[in-house]
């Protein structure tokens, strides 16, 4: 039986995009399984949190995100369009967001159509990488999409009918990754422990291996 881990991620999150080739390295070399369950940012969840941080909360952030993926060796910028809507002036997060919900449901269906790694790789890389200005305009996204062995328009069409139902299921992720030890993402949950952020991800496998994870 495979050693399971429950991946609670945001599109919204660039130490989210830092983590995903390496939970597909993860599959591909051991003997595990990445259970990708997609959460909406904290921004939407708790639009009060940037609010109410200390200026330095986000400017370190900036800094060290850049900083981490220059280590990985992956490029990142902020993305442009943000996923999330923000007024800077004010750090406060409009009600109305018109990417992230969507996002966010289309990442519940990859995952429900065991294609959820590689939609986030697709998808992460398109948004964060800074190849593209305007991710969301022209095809883009389909073809992020399509890299994953999807065809976006047939995943819309369900997200768009079927939102009530995966809107429930990103609320119980919501709620079971608070339950797994923490309110952030990326977290990965192993055997009832979390490893919260991707600097976590070597700690992780270490523990796996512990656990008697072995390699493909």
């Amino acid at each position: 039986m495979s050693h399971v881990v429950d991946l609670y991620w945001s599109f919204r999150s660039p130490y989210s995009y830092l983590v995903v080739p390496r939970l597909l390295e993860l599959e591909r070399d051991f003997d595990a399984h990445v259970n990708v369950r997609p959460v909406l940012p904290i921004a939407v969840r708790q639009p009060e949190f940037f609010a109410n941080s200390d200026p330095l909360w986000f400017s370190y952030l900036m800094r060290d995100c850049v900083r981490s993926a220059e280590f990985a060796g992956l490029p990142l910028r902020w993305p442009r369009p943000d996923p999330v809507v923000m007024d800077f002036a004010t750090r406060t997060y409009p009600k109305d967001q018109p990417h992230i919900h969507r996002l966010t449901r289309l990442g519940v269906l990859a995952a429900e159509q065991g294609k959820g790694l590689a939609v986030l790789r697709a998808v992460s890389h398109l948004i964060w990488s800074g190849e593209v200005d305007g991710w969301h305009e022209g095809d883009h996204l389909a073809q992020a999409f399509a890299k994953a062995g999807c065809d976006l328009a047939e995943m819309d069409a369900v997200q768009m009918a079927e939102a009530e139902r995966l809107d429930a299921a990103i609320k119980q992720n919501e709620a079971d990754q608070r339950e797994g030890g923490h309110y952030g993402v990326p977290l990965m949950v192993y055997d009832g422990e979390p490893f919260f952020g991707q600097d976590r991800y070597d700690q992780l496998v270490w523990r796996m291996r512990q656990k008697g994870m072995a390699g493909r």
